[in-house]
């Protein structure tokens, strides 16, 4: 069911036989379809998936087929089927699980076989609409790594595997304390002292960063004017780049506006370099950094560590138009991340709203 082409239909499997081992074993084909299938027993079963299956086909003892008859549209009968929470009907044990009569004792309201035909045909549209953004967003989301891997020199080089046309030369080598004038770190007001907190400042914690978002901050507090000069937290100018040093490495934000940080922020500031190119420049770096991090006690990473770091960066041009490749990369993502949210949205709306 987890295979790409599989969100609604099952259109291909982990594995096939022949006629030869389906005769020497006896194995029970199912040749009544379409049909609904479903996990059984154990922890699948508490995922609450269905899939529609039009062609014949063999299922394990740990999966259950209800067959469509004649009277079912097949797409209206898989879009009732998203409407029922299967694991409520499961039997306590060892493992939760049901039999085919738990299932087919199920009560549900049915409309005339035009009716379902409108009904399937119109969440099949939604459904076909969702795979092919989610394809989408997977196509960009591979084509972001691979560049993320080749627009940038790797270990022993100088310039990258792939450039934008009209650039040539050597990138040079500089330390990450060569792309800023200005590195603050944060702090944190004390939480019982309520007069800190609720201020007109934006205070962002490392829980306020996506893993892969760096242009976007959901800030959850603000702190005071008292809050800032009673702790080691400092005002960070628009236009720098705050980078999670402590629990959450991997994380970083380019700041569009005044913020304050935690202490688990190093923030650049006064950039020499391009904002768009350094944001991705430091994720890359930092995504290394996480992987090499990867089963050790190590929580995090020094601010001297930070910035003796070296990278190698080309002309200024050149790193506006790679900033400006990987921004228009990253919004095509965020705007398909948004339209799959907001097709989801509706069709759990139109679930609720269209059956009884």
């Amino acid at each position: 069911m987890n295979n790409i082409g599989n969100e609604t239909e099952m259109r291909n499997a982990n594995n096939y036989v022949t006629q030869e081992q389906i005769a020497k074993n006896s194995w029970n084909v199912v040749k009544d379809t379409p049909a609904i299938i479903f996990a059984k027993v154990g922890a699948a079963l508490m995922l609450n998936r269905k899939r529609l299956v039009t062609k014949t086909f063999l299922i394990d003892n740990n999966t259950m087929s209800y067959s469509l008859n004649k009277s079912w549209d097949k797409d209206f009968g898989l879009t009732l089927f998203q409407t029922i929470y299967l694991p409520k009907y499961a039997q306590i044990g060892a493992l939760p699980s049901y039999n085919a009569s738990d299932i087919a004792t199920i009560k549900v309201n049915v409309p005339n076989i035009q009716e379902q035909t409108a009904i399937g045909s119109l969440f099949r549209t939604l459904d076909d609409l969702l795979a092919s953004y989610k394809d989408n967003l997977t196509n960009y989301q591979s084509l972001k790594a691979t560049m993320l891997s080749k627009m940038f020199p790797k270990i022993g080089q100088t310039v990258p595997e792939i450039r934008l046309d009209g650039f040539e030369g050597e990138w040079e080598l500089c330390e990450i304390n060569d792309l800023a004038d200005d590195f603050q770190s944060g702090g944190t007001p004390k939480t019982n002292v309520q007069e800190y907190w609720d201020g007109d400042i934006p205070w962002i914690q490392s829980s306020d960063l996506g893993i892969n978002c760096l242009f976007e901050i959901k800030v959850q507090k603000s702190i005071s004017e008292k809050g800032l000069e009673n702790s080691s937290a400092k005002i960070i100018p628009k236009d720098s780049i705050a980078v999670v040093t402590r629990v959450g490495v991997g994380k970083l934000a380019v700041l569009r506006h005044e913020y304050a940080t935690s202490q688990d922020f190093l923030s650049l500031s006064n950039l020499k370099s391009n904002i768009e190119f350094t944001a991705y420049l430091l994720y890359r770096l930092l995504q290394k950094e996480v992987t090499q991090l990867q089963g050790t006690s190590i929580k995090g990473i020094t601010k001297g560590e930070l910035l003796s770091k070296k990278v190698f960066i080309p002309s200024l041009p050149e790193q506006q138009a790679i900033g400006a490749y990987f921004s228009n990369l990253d919004n095509l993502i965020n705007s398909h991340q948004e339209k799959i949210s907001q097709l989801e949205t509706l069709k759990k709306k139109l679930l609720q709203d269209m059956f009884i």
